[in-house]
Parts: structure tokens; C-alpha cells; sequence
């Protein structure tokens, strides 16, 4: 599939919908998600297909990618524009193939996102448990960013085309939350990594950047956030809101217009390493 250049004078007039459309649609261009049956991936997903991408959802289990196609399919996304495929994003011969397979479906990737991550329980720094520590470093960190964008890279710099990633950092990128210490260390690192390797990358024409969620409810910090017998806020829950100056919980649904400006070449073609948060003020939160 032919490189899609949006670039246009420096000025002409395409009416407003015109320039929407040539600032952040992504028609004809393709792009893959890791973690692809999370709760964000699949608001991510949703967003690239309205955009007119079409869109590739990596999976650890091919039962995840296939429920998240059904989910928007079921919502209205054409399904000649879905492909769901198993991939174990901390494998790089899994993401190989699973790259060479969008490729034959769609045409050479445009657009990465690394959405594979999560944490696993909580505890004190005296009673963290090594082995789960390592495991969270892994999946939010090796499979999170390294090994996708490695195996991403290499095919654009091979190819010569440039391309676009990423990455999903978190408000842990920042400030470490409590209890969860791997999770600190991985987001932290992602941040880190996300400026370092934009700037190894960009001669090659490839932009990297994060976006960094603050509190959304999704499926593994439910249970934190919400009492799930009486349905109120936990009081880890209560604590962040009265961190979050909006005083609520983000819905994952505006996340879209951040993802968008990253992915589109129009609208960010001058940005790389930057980790953008969707917080709701959390960082600027003051006394």
C-alpha cells in the first residue's frame, strides 16, 4: 500500500470539515495495538477505525483480540477493517509474524500502539514478592514497549518508510503511586524510554510518544476503586478524586482526540518524545 502524505501548502482553504479531515483522518493507513482485549485498547481501536485506519488487534490470546472485534463490530465498525490476531507482545518472532500478517491483510503498519500492560496486586516494599515483581516489569515494559518497538522499527527503518508509535505510560510515569513498586519502575521507564528512543529514531522519519491515563475504571482496578457490594468508591478511590481536580474518573472514550493528534503525520509530524497526559489535573494537583 502506497505511503499516504497528508502534508498540504502552507495555506489553502478545505472548509472545516475539509481540514478536520486532512489534520486527523487516517484513512487508508493501518495500524496495529498490543494488549489489544484491554479496556483502553479497545477505546483506542475504536477511535483509529472512525478515524478511517484500519486496524490490527494483537492479542496474548487470540479469544481476546476476537471478543474486542466482536465488541466493535457490535458498536458499528465495518469488519473488513478489523483483523485480530494472537501475539505474545514479549516474543519477538509472535510480533514478527503478527506484523508480516497485518501486512498481507492491510498493507505496511503505519501507526504502533503498545497498549499491552497491567499490574498485578499490591503490597509493602519489604513484602514485595520478586517473582511477581519481575512479571510486572516484563509484560509493562519488555512486551509494553521493547519488543513491538524493535520489531516495529527495524521493518521502517528496512523498508525505509517512517512510521508512528505509542507507547502507554501512566500517572506512575510521574509520581510513583503507593504499593505498587514494578508498576512505578515500568511506567517510569516507558516515559524514559519513550524520549530515548524518539530521539534514536527520528532520522529515520519515526515519531515516538506516549499518552499517559490518569484513573480510568477498567477491568483489573475495578475491584480497587469500587466496592464491588455496595457499589460506593473504596477509599483508594475517594483518594485519587480528591487528587483529580475534575473529581472524577476519566471515561476511556477521551482518550480518542489525544491518540489521534499523536497518530496523524498532519497534526503531530513535528512531535516526538513527548508523553502526554489525560488526567483530569491529577499532575497539577496542589495544596
Amino acid at each position: 500500500m502506497a505511503r499516504i502524505d497528508r502534508r498540504r501548502p502552507r495555506h489553502y482553504y478545505a472548509g472545516p470539515m475539509g481540514y478536520v479531515e486532512d489534520m486527523f483522518g487516517l484513512s487508508g493507513t493501518a495500524a496495529a495495538i498490543t494488549g489489544a482485549g484491554g479496556v483502553i485498547a479497545g477505546a483506542l481501536a475504536e477511535a483509529l477505525l472512525n478515524a478511517g485506519a484500519n486496524v490490527s488487534l494483537w492479542a496474548h490470546r487470540k479469544s481476546g483480540g476476537d471478543e474486542a472485534a466482536a465488541r466493535l463490530q457490535a458498536a458499528g465498525a465495518p469488519a473488513g477493517r478489523i483483523q485480530a490476531l494472537e501475539a505474545d507482545a514479549g516474543d519477538e518472532a509472535a510480533v514478527r509474524a503478527a506484523m508480516l500478517e497485518t501486512e498481507r491483510r492491510f498493507g505496511a503498519v503505519d501507526v504502533l500502539v503498545n497498549c499491552a500492560g497491567g499490574n498485578r496486586g499490591a503490597s509493602s516494599f519489604l513484602e514485595t514478592d520478586l517473582k511477581v515483581f519481575n512479571e510486572v516489569i516484563t509484560l509493562n515494559l519488555v512486551a509494553g514497549l521493547m519488543v513491538p518497538t524493535k520489531v516495529m522499527a527495524a521493518r521502517w527503518i528496512e523498508t525505509k518508510r517512517g512510521g508512528c508509535i505509542i507507547n502507554l505510560a501512566s500517572m506512575a510515569s510521574f509520581v510513583p503511586l503507593s504499593r505498587v513498586w514494578a508498576y512505578d519502575a515500568a511506567k517510569a521507564a516507558v516515559h524514559s524510554l519513550t524520549m530515548a528512543a524518539a530521539k534514536e529514531f527520528a532520522p529515520h522519519g519515526i515519531r515516538v510518544n506516549a499518552l499517559a491515563p490518569g484513573f480510568f475504571i477498567g477491568n483489573q482496578n475495578r475491584a480497587l476503586l469500587v466496592d464491588p457490594a455496595t457499589g460506593q468508591y473504596t477509599e483508594r478511590g475517594r483518594k485519587i478524586l480528591s487528587h483529580t481536580p475534575f473529581n472524577r474518573f476519566g471515561e476511556v472514550a477521551e482518550l480518542a482526540g489525544a491518540l489521534l493528534f499523536l497518530a496523524s503525520r498532519a497534526a503531530s509530524g513535528f512531535v516526538t518524545g513527548v508523553t502526554l497526559p489525560v488526567d483530569g489535573g491529577y499532575l497539577v494537583d496542589n495544596v
